[in-house]
């Protein structure tokens, strides 16, 4: 599978909680914080939901 590195990029302040519980899980919280993932149904999922605040890039 392919592995993506996810970077959070704006904050959560005011966001629903459902979109912090996400970057939660995807490991992030702060800006500019990254991490890497195995591309999967579940973080597609995930990244989908929060696409407005984190970059996405294949590594």
């Amino acid at each position: 599978m392919a592995k993506i590195q996810i970077t959070q990029k704006r904050s959560t302040i005011n966001r629903p909680e459902n979109q912090k519980k996400t970057i939660k899980a995807l490991g992030l919280g702060k800006i500019n914080r990254t991490v890497e993932h195995e591309l999967n149904p579940a973080i597609e999922g995930m990244v989908r939901t929060v696409s407005h605040l984190v970059e996405v890039k294949e590594v």
